[in-house]
């Protein structure tokens, strides 16, 4: 999978480059490219903001350099382009799967008070939010989509793991446990130290749905 991302900013995104995602950008399992709005300015400053129009705090990023970055990296619209925005529909594991079926994907991190509205209505597909609350930019945001969307690529992450994690199911996953067996008086559950397959499979659900209930009971009425 390719993923663009479009940013003032590409000196955030050095996380992306290291750990698990970085592994699997240099094995090629992953194709994540960081691009420079202002590079794609047309003026001698590269100068990417200006007053909003009808007053008002803040900056607004200008529509020209963003419509021509966009445009080098998509010319064609063949990616789906997606802008993160506190305005936009809730990330949630669902959407992580949905997005999975797109061979190219475009990330536009906005900045200030946001981006001109006509580069919404003229280039965008959906705008995603990574939870009710604002923040400075969009970086963290597509770093989050990023990183999400990449586990599930092929090779990137053993399907085990993927399959037994948190909302895999639709719940919470199990408490983890590894050595020491006893660590400040609390002993690990001696289920999982009974090398019986079963028994710890049957405590694994039961922990799964007791945590569920207690912390995101919501899940449990999901679609209902």
């Amino acid at each position: 999978m390719k993923i663009t991302v479009l940013t003032l900013f590409p000196e955030m995104f050095t996380p992306l480059f290291t750990s698990i995602t970085g592994r699997a950008l240099k094995a090629g399992k992953l194709d994540i490219s960081i691009v420079n709005i202002r590079d794609f300015a047309d003026n001698k400053h590269f100068k990417c903001d200006d007053y909003p129009f009808g007053g008002g705090a803040g900056m607004v990023m200008m529509p020209q350099p963003i419509g021509s970055a966009i445009n080098a990296v998509d010319p064609e619209h063949k990616a789906h382009r997606i802008y993160l925005s506190p305005k936009g529909a809730t990330f949630k594991q669902d959407k992580v799967f949905g997005l999975l079926q797109y061979e190219h994907i475009v990330l536009l991190c906005g900045h200030y008070e946001g981006i001109d509205q006509r580069v919404i209505d003229l280039y965008i597909d959906e705008e995603i939010s990574i939870g009710d609350y604002v923040l400075t930019g969009g970086e963290l945001p597509a770093m989050v989509v990023c990183d999400c969307i990449s586990r599930y690529v092929d090779g990137v992450i053993s399907d085990k793991s993927l399959a037994d994690e948190t909302f895999g199911e639709g719940g919470l996953e199990y408490p983890q446990y590894t050595r020491p067996a006893v660590y400040e008086g609390l002993s690990v559950p001696e289920v999982l130290l009974s090398g019986n397959h079963a028994e710890i499979d049957k405590w694994r659900r039961e922990q799964s749905e007791e945590l569920t209930k207690k912390l995101r009971p919501d899940l449990l009425n999901k679609g209902n």
